[in-house]
């Protein structure tokens, strides 16, 4: 049987900003420009998760799809959606609330469970903006 891959893209809305205590507020806006706005900014931002695996002799799914969108709206969806990343998010505490460490983070949350209902964990490209995206392969190479 041969290996396919399956992504599942879901979205939520947030507000972050990118900001460092032990940086003042000049070298902050240098780094960060906007994204440092004291009053915040937010984002609609879209997840895609990609899973791989042999499909089923019974349904024909690497994983079933309906399983896969309830684990991420339960696991990365309702803590995100609608809240600030530095302020609400337990798994983003004392940590910037960049992309980069939001997919991480995400990997690190989804990948057992993903498991668990039969697939493995390849990739999550998060959209942050329509020019700006981070893919995660779990990894420290994308292979």
């Amino acid at each position: 049987m041969k290996t396919v891959y399956i992504t599942r893209r879901e979205t939520f809305n947030a507000a972050h900003k990118l900001w460092r205590e032990d940086w003042s507020e000049e070298k902050n806006w240098e780094v960060f420009g906007k994204c440092s706005n004291k009053n915040w900014h937010g984002h609609n931002f879209s997840i895609y998760v990609t899973v791989k695996g042999k499909p089923h002799e019974d349904t024909g799914f690497v994983i079933n799809l309906k399983e896969l969108s309830a684990l991420l709206k339960e696991l990365v969806v309702e803590p995100l959606d609608h809240k600030n990343l530095n302020l609400d998010v337990p798994f983003l505490k004392g940590m910037l609330a960049s992309t980069e460490n939001m997919v991480i983070q995400i990997w690190d949350i989804i990948k057992e469970p993903i498991a668990k209902a039969g697939g493995e964990l390849v990739k999550i490209k998060l959209v942050e903006t329509e020019n700006n995206f981070v893919e995660y392969y779990g990894g420290d190479e994308p292979y």
